[in-house]
């Protein structure tokens, strides 16, 4: 159950060794730069997803701070 069968090679292994028996090496690198932009993607949308939240809490303490405002200067007048 750790990725390794009984010849001694990992799945990656394993795949990495058919496509250089076969000498499609472009095509390791289509799918290892096919993958490494996708996790950018992921990473990329996470952070934004990240920073989104950030800025709703502050528009929701704004807002708050403008509403006690408001009150603080109602009250005075």
């Amino acid at each position: 159950m750790n990725g390794i069968d009984a010849g001694g090679l990992s799945v990656v292994e394993q795949v990495t060794a058919s496509f250089v028996a076969r000498g499609d090496l472009a095509h390791l690198a289509l799918l290892l730069w096919a993958l490494a932009a996708s996790l950018l993607l992921v990473a990329t949308f996470r952070e934004l997803a990240s920073a989104n939240r950030r800025f709703d809490a502050f528009v929701r303490e704004l807002a708050r701070f403008n509403t006690r405002h408001d009150r603080h200067t109602d009250a005075s007048s």
